[in-house]
């Protein structure tokens, strides 16, 4: 038993290493480095307590993304949901051209958000196919990209988001589908039930789990948003599209207040582990 437990430990030493190295480690050292004043370039640390943390609140800009990654988490996460949803419910009821369906909403959770990004950059540009549509159809908006007002630059985000999001949640509620047993269902209709009620009274109860899986990880996501806004906006027009996540990277690798944005980062963290335990409770119905 000695001999096979030496030889367990020999298989995992390269990840235990690793782990220890790069990611016990970076995690100690960043909970340090979030109350201290450090650039990253300079080796001293100045140790200043909560000084980082009380900046933050008082910090216009960050408060604006934080308002802005909120926005973007109560409004993402319920339509990307629900479009999901249905959208699993259909395929299952077997539809027409189920494989072309399949294929078509699945296929953008496969490409790179960087290519989805650039691809809708176009489409949002000043004489993309967007503003030829409407122009097509009657609206005379004037031609500038949707991305430089800050009146439709989150928006125009938001929308790009849901739709590159939308596969890969449809395919985890098409298997939370799967697996309610269909005797269920023919029991239902036997009695009469109509659609709405099945969904209602079987479907929906069954895949509360998933429902709460796919809500709960989306919303984790939308926090973190950052690939869409460093390639699309930078944070502005006017810090409109400012998140979290991109004013943590603008702070600590362009301005070099690692201090600053490792405290940010902690922050993050704390709302997301609060709002998970929210979203667990209250889908489950159980008291805070």
């Amino acid at each position: 038993m000695k001999k096979r437990g030496r030889i367990t430990i020999l298989f995992l030493l390269p990840w235990i290493v690793s782990f220890i190295f790069f990611t016990a480690y970076p995690l100690i050292f960043s909970i340090f480095v979030s109350f201290t004043d450090y650039s990253g370039l300079n080796p001293a640390m100045k140790f200043i307590g909560l000084s980082n943390y009380t900046r933050a609140f008082s910090d216009k800009i960050f408060l604006k993304a934080l308002l802005n990654t909120f926005s973007f988490v109560i409004i993402t996460v319920p339509i990307t949901t629900v479009i999901s949803l249905f959208l699993a419910i259909l395929l299952t009821g077997g539809i027409r051209l189920k494989r072309v369906f399949q294929a078509s909403y699945f296929l953008p959770s496969v490409i790179s958000m960087v290519v989805i990004s650039m691809i809708w950059l176009y489409i949002y540009s000043a004489t993309g196919p967007l503003n030829l549509l409407l122009n097509a159809l009657g609206f005379n908006f004037p031609a500038r990209s949707w991305l430089s007002s800050s009146k439709t630059a989150l928006g125009s985000i938001m929308v790009m988001d849901i739709w590159s999001a939308i596969g890969y949640y449809t395919v985890l509620f098409v298997a939370g589908l799967q697996s309610i047993p269909i005797q269920l269902y023919e029991a239902a209709r036997i009695d009469g039930a109509t659609k709405w009620q099945i969904v209602k009274s079987i479907t929906l109860p069954l895949l509360k789990s998933t429902i709460l899986f796919v809500i709960s990880i989306n919303s984790i996501r939308s926090f973190q948003i950052f690939t869409e806004i460093f390639t699309l906006t930078g944070g502005g027009p006017a810090n409109s599209t400012q998140t979290v996540v991109y004013y943590l990277y603008d702070t600590s690798f362009r301005k070099f207040e690692m201090g600053y944005g490792s405290a940010i980062a902690y922050i993050l963290f704390l709302i997301i582990m609060s709002v998970t335990f929210i979203q667990r409770k209250f889908l489950k119905g159980e008291q805070l």
